[in-house]
C-alpha cells in the first residue's frame, strides 16, 4: 500500500471549483437549443481526443461531400482545417474526422463545420451543390499542467439513447470537462445508423459539440457485423483502444479489456484473439508505469470496462486480473473504475486488491448510474448516483 495516500469513505462533497470557464456551464440540449441535426448533416460536430494543442472534430454529412472546419479565437482571425493526405483533400465522403492543430492550451475557440455536396465527380470536372454550415460551437483546450480536472463516467448504456440525458441531467450543475463512456454503450454493432441513433445524435444534442467524450471499448463493442468499422467513428491516440494521457493532476490509463469468454468459445466463430490483446497491453503498460509523467502524477487512475475483481471467475475477468493486477500493485495505481457487472459498488482496498475498485451500475432503468469525479492537487473525490438521483457510492483520496 502506498503510505502517502489516506483513503477515506463517506465524506462530504468536494466543493465545486471550475477548471476552465466552460467547465462550469451546463451544456444539456435545453441550454443551447441543438435539439436536431442541421439540414445536410446526419450528425452535427462532436469533439474527440481534445488535448492542450489539438482536437479532432467529427461529423457526418447526408451525402458525399467536401467538408472543412472554420475556427477562430479571440485575437486570431478565422482559419480553416480539412483532411489531407498525400496532397489530396478528403472528398466525396460522408464521415469526417478533421484535426485542428497548433492550438493554445487553456484557450477557448469557436468553430463550425462547412460542407458542399459533390454533385459531379468526373476525372476533369467537379461540381458542387450549395454550401452549408452548422451553427457555431465552442470548446476550451485543457491547460497544460492544470491543477484541477473533472469528468463524468457512464457505463453499460446498452443501446438506450434516452439514458444519456436522464443521467447527465443529474450532474448538470457540476463541472465536467469530458465524458468517459466506459464500455458497453451498445449491445452489438449492426451498422452506422445504430451508432448515429444510439450514441452520436443524443450526445451531440446534449454536450459533444463543446465537450469531448472518450469511447472505451467494452466486450459488447466487439460483437456484431459492424464491429470492425466501429473505430472509424472515434479518434484515439495512435488509433488504439488502449492509451494513456495526463490531464489535470491525474494520469489516466485506458485499457481495452476485450471479451469476457475464452477466445475459442463457439460464439466467436474462431475469429478473435483477445488474450493477445490483453497481453500486448500488459507489455505496453509495463513501459508506461516507468515514465516520469506517470510516476510524478498526483493520482493514477485506470479506466477499464471489465474489473479485475468483483466480476466473477469468467475467463475475461480472470485474465485481466492475471495480466494487469501485478502491474497495478507494483506501481501505485490509486483507483480502478469499471463497469460490466451491472452491479454498482465501491470496493475499498482489501486483502485481494490494495487499490479501490469502483464499478458502475447496470443497463436497465433503476440500475443505471452516473459517476462524477473531480480532483485537485490534494484531494480527489468520486461520487456515484443512481438514475433516480440517490447517492449509492462515494470515494475520496487525499495526498
Amino acid at each position: 500500500m502506498n503510505n502517502r495516500r489516506n483513503f477515506l469513505k463517506q465524506v462530504s462533497l468536494l466543493s465545486v471549483t471550475a477548471v476552465a470557464a466552460n467547465a462550469t456551464t451546463p451544456l444539456l440540449a435545453k441550454d443551447f437549443g441543438n435539439s436536431s441535426q442541421k439540414p445536410g448533416f446526419a450528425v452535427s460536430p462532436y469533439l474527440q481526443h481534445l488535448t492542450p494543442t489539438s482536437v479532432y472534430v467529427m461529423f457526418i454529412t447526408d451525402s458525399a461531400a467536401y467538408s472543412w472546419i472554420e475556427y477562430e479565437s479571440e485575437g486570431v482571425d478565422k482559419q480553416i482545417a480539412y483532411m489531407e493526405e498525400d496532397g489530396l483533400h478528403a472528398a466525396y465522403i460522408k464521415l469526417n474526422k478533421i484535426q485542428i492543430v497548433n492550438l493554445q492550451p487553456g484557450k477557448t475557440y469557436r468553430y463550425r463545420a462547412c460542407s458542399k455536396a459533390i454533385t459531379l465527380f468526373d476525372p476533369y470536372k467537379l461540381e458542387y451543390g450549395e454550401e452549408i454550415q452548422t451553427e457555431w460551437y465552442s470548446f476550451t483546450t485543457p491547460a497544460t499542467n492544470a491543477s484541477q480536472v473533472s469528468c463524468v463516467i457512464l457505463n453499460d448504456v446498452h443501446d438506450s439513447p434516452t439514458a444519456f440525458e436522464s443521467l447527465l441531467s443529474l450532474v448538470d450543475n457540476r463541472p465536467y470537462e469530458f465524458v468517459m463512456l466506459n464500455g458497453d454503450t451498445f449491445d452489438y454493432q449492426t451498422d452506422e445508423q445504430q451508432i448515429i441513433d444510439h450514441l452520436l445524435a443524443p450526445c451531440t444534442q446534449l454536450f459533444a459539440g463543446q465537450k469531448s467524450f472518450i469511447m472505451v471499448r467494452g466486450n459488447h463493442e466487439t460483437r456484431g457485423k459492424f464491429r470492425r468499422e466501429f473505430k472509424n467513428y472515434f479518434a484515439f491516440p495512435d488509433d488504439r483502444y488502449h492509451f494513456s494521457y495526463k490531464q489535470g493532476p491525474i494520469y489516466w490509463v485506458v485499457l481495452d479489456t476485450g471479451e469476457d469468454k475464452p477466445d475459442d468459445h463457439p460464439v466467436y466463430g474462431g475469429i478473435v484473439d483477445f488474450d493477445a490483446v490483453r497481453e500486448r497491453q500488459g507489455k505496453w503498460l509495463s513501459a508506461i508505469v516507468n515514465t516520469d509523467e506517470y510516476k510524478e502524477a498526483a493520482y493514477r487512475i485506470v479506466i477499464m470496462h471489465i474489473p479485475p475483481f468483483h466480476s466473477g471467475e469468467w475467463h475475461g475477468p480472470m485474465h485481466c486480473r492475471e495480466v494487469f493486477d501485478p502491474i497495478f500493485r507494483a506501481n501505485n495505481v490509486d483507483l480502478v473504475i469499471s463497469g460490466h457487472t451491472h452491479r454498482h459498488g465501491v470496493h475499498p482496498p482489501d486483502a485481494d486488491h490494495p487499490y479501490p475498485v469502483v464499478i458502475g451500475g447496470g443497463s436497465k432503468d433503476g440500475s443505471r448510474t452516473v459517476i462524477h469525479l473531480e480532483a485537485n492537487e490534494t484531494r480527489l473525490h468520486l461520487e456515484m448516483l443512481l438514475d433516480d438521483g440517490k447517492k449509492v457510492g462515494e470515494y475520496t483520496l487525499t495526498v
